[in-house]
């Protein structure tokens, strides 16, 4: 995306958002070629569109990569001192997951998807021991587009 590319309905993004979508905001996504399959999710700043994290693919799930795709987001914003942030998810499941704590994930747990279970337990362990800060909310596909953490691959 070019700088003329920039909306001129917007002046805190280069991105294309509605004017209900904060700009201040990190989206993440998870992509997963099967279910269960290869695995892998990012984060993306709406401000810039640049790309925050990346991680996988590894064997796992979608539910389970948005998951650890807001912890990771969670996680990261505290190590660079960011707060109240806005993190957008399309996964109703995964936001619930965080607020509970908990991946309910009902994947079989063995020698393929042990390396993803230790991270779930990581995820889980730092959500027990860490206060969240930043707001996580609903990304509104059917208003909204893909979410722009989107791997495009549908």
């Amino acid at each position: 995306m070019k700088l003329t590319d920039v909306p001129d309905y917007r002046h805190d993004t280069i991105l294309p958002l509605p004017l209900e979508v904060r700009a201040d905001a990190w989206a993440v996504d998870a992509a997963c070629s099967g279910n269960p399959g290869p695995m892998e999710y990012q984060g993306i700043d709406l401000q810039t569109g640049a790309r925050i994290f990346h991680f996988g693919p590894l064997h796992g799930t979608n539910n389970i990569g948005e998951f650890l795709a807001i912890v990771h987001a969670l996680a990261l914003m505290e190590k660079q001192g960011i707060q109240n942030k806005v993190i957008y998810s399309d996964s109703y499941n995964a936001i619930l997951w965080v607020q509970k704590k908990q991946c309910k994930t009902k994947l079989e747990r063995n020698a393929q998807t042990e390396h993803l279970y230790q991270l779930i337990g990581r995820a889980e362990q730092w959500l027990h021991t860490h206060t969240v800060h930043a707001p996580i909310l609903k990304w509104d596909t059917k208003r909204w587009g893909e979410i722009p953490a989107d791997f495009g691959r549908k």
